[in-house]
């Protein structure tokens, strides 16, 4: 081949044989065969992509440039894409070019609002200023879903609720820093007490649109809805994907991250298989090819169980190996997001999709797709054993079903309770967890996490439930209650929960990006701006993509609206100033 003259637009000719290797960082053919070792014979599809980022991480401790670039190579893709990847998601340490690794521990001390309630941002600096800093490097985060036993932190894998000065110390000169899997209801006991009759029932069925349709009116009879927040009509929503031409996908949204929720981790440590014959009969009457769960990584020692309870499943020849398939996600809470999260599934930035198409048409993959959340999938096996009609009964006042509150916060005994749909919240305090904590009076409370709003203890008695609280500028969500006290500076309560929502914007539109960091801002001037937060409170409502954007407000909205009180002093001299 000839010399190559290259011409740069706008420079002088110069002459050479071209370029000498391909654009981009240089792959280190020792980095990469150590990749290649850590990967072993797993697939390299794009998809993968986050988890051989976890192997990664999990086997350095953190991601350098050349881990990166090795990645990149070996799976075939940009090495911008693999960075954006990377550094998208919180429980990955992507160094910066001549940056140190960090040490060999991660303690993270949980800062929600559960937690901020019972001292963890104190304690998290009595750790950093004790812990040897070469040793261990101590870090806020976000939920980790252990609020009833606030505060909470984690080891690296190992999570440590209560967290204690004493208890963190322990575990770091143990260096006890590996998850555990929780002593749950083993596959024998669960058959024993007729477990996977249904899904046999329905596998088993001559006439098999007959007996899906019995299994989608049963649920209609329950009152069965979506239980992650949203509470669309899981028959209806099953009926929808039906209705789209397969292949189809079945996704289980475990990537619970709302301050203050914690039940689907409750319900998977206590019963998996309950859980996992649900997303079987979904899975079945949706007719969907493979059924993936996306687990959140604050929940490790789920993962383990999980991992081996897919295991047994396949060995006892109750679902295929390859169909039923366990996804990590990476710390960011905007995965909780259907289309977010199947973004994550498909090895990409959590990063909410347009609408429409919505999933059900056009969701993993481009295929329709069944999105549920496990509590809801938890109750399918429960309603078909026992009958719709059965579960419809237990609510109060009208409402359907049972629900699990994940209650936080000052009662005298948190946790998740599994309670009539349609109690009131002084119903919930009193007779499932032993009243107010000692020395607390009821003073507010947050019906449904982080971004349903906060309430007065005189609406202590509306039913909680969905469609009962938006006249009051809030909503259930999810279920998760965090009950307040006449101790507890609600002023102090709204920074907090519109600190979490700045942290986890996903960034892709400007109205929450901005909005959000405006809003902090603003709430954390000695006097707030009232009419100015309410209309940045509207643009974000109106103008974000998706539901962290659009509620990240409320508990804002709530405390102009409920509490008037907490700005009257300050007020008066502003009018008196105009």
């Amino acid at each position: 081949m000839g010399t190559v003259t290259i011409v740069p637009p706008g420079g002088r000719e110069r002459r050479g044989q071209g370029r000498p290797h391909p654009k981009g960082r240089r792959v280190d053919p020792e980095v990469l065969a150590r990749v290649r070792a850590i990967l072993g014979d797993r697939p390299r599809t794009p998809d993968l992509l986050i988890e051989h980022l976890h192997r990664l991480q999990d086997r350095f401790g953190h991601l350098s440039a050349a881990h990166l670039a090795a990645l990149a190579e070996e799976m075939r893709l940009a090495q911008a894409e693999v960075f954006e990847v990377a550094t998208f998601y919180a429980h990955f340490d992507v160094l910066r070019e001549g940056e140190d690794p960090p040490p060999p521990l991660t303690l993270r001390v949980c800062d929600s609002i559960a937690c901020a309630l019972e001292g963890s941002e104190r304690l998290r600096a009595e750790l950093a200023a004790t812990l040897d800093p070469r040793t261990v490097r101590v870090l806020r985060a976000p939920c980790m879903g252990a609020c009833d036993r606030a505060p909470a932190g984690m080891l690296g894998h190992r999570l440590l609720a209560p967290l204690t000065r004493e208890r963190a110390h322990r575990a770091v000169a143990e260096c006890a820093s590996e998850a555990e899997i929780p002593a749950a209801q083993d596959l024998p006991a669960y058959r024993a007490e007729g477990g996977f009759r249904q899904l046999s029932a329905l596998r088993a069925a001559q006439e098999r649109e007959a007996a899906v349709a019995r299994v989608l009116d049963e649920l209609d009879r329950a009152g069965l809805r979506g239980l992650g927040g949203a509470g669309f009509p899981t028959a209806r929503k099953w009926r929808i994907v039906r209705s789209f031409p397969g292949p189809r996908e079945l996704c289980v949204n475990a990537d619970e991250g709302e301050p203050g929720t914690f039940k689907d981790g409750w319900h998977l440590a206590r019963h998996p298989y309950r859980f996992l014959e649900g997303v079987l009969i979904a899975g079945e009457v949706v007719e969907a090819e493979r059924m993936w769960i996306y687990l959140r990584d604050e929940y490790p020692h789920i993962r383990l169980l999980l991992e081996r309870a897919i295991r047994e499943l396949e060995s006892e020849g109750l679902v295929a190996p390859g169909r039923l398939l366990l996804r990590r996600g990476a710390g960011a809470y905007i995965c909780g997001e259907e289309s977010a999260l199947i973004e994550s599934i498909e090895g990409k930035r959590g990063l909410p999709r347009h609408r429409p198409p919505y999933v059900a048409e056009r969701g993993l993959f481009g295929r329709p797709t069944l999105v549920n959340n496990v509590e809801t999938l938890c109750w399918v096996p429960v309603i078909l054993e026992k009958g719709g009609e059965w579960f419809a009964a237990q609510g109060r006042r009208g409402a359907k079903g049972l629900r699990s509150f994940s209650v936080s916060g000052r009662v005298r005994e948190p946790g998740v309770k599994i309670a009539p749909a349609g109690i009131t919240l002084r119903e919930l305090v009193d007779e499932y967890c032993g009243g107010m904590a000692p020395g607390h009076e009821l003073f507010a409370y947050l019906p449904g996490g982080a971004s349903g709003g906060i309430l007065p203890a005189r609406l202590a008695d509306l039913p909680l439930d969905f469609g009962t609280l938006e006249p009051y500028g809030c909503f259930i969500g999810s279920h998760a209650v965090v009950v307040l006290s006449h101790r507890d500076d609600l002023r102090a309560v709204a920074r907090n929960l519109m600190a979490f929502f700045a942290d986890e914007s996903c960034g892709q539109c400007t109205p929450c990006r901005v909005g959000t960091e405006k809003a902090l801002a603003l709430m954390r001037r000695p006097r707030w701006d009232g009419a100015l937060l309410r209309e940045l409170a509207q643009a974000m409502r109106d103008a974000s993509i998706c539901g962290l954007g659009q509620a990240a407000p409320n508990p804002l909205e709530s405390l102009f609206r409920h509490f008037p009180e907490l700005f009257a002093a300050e007020e008066l001299p502003r009018r008196a100033e105009a």
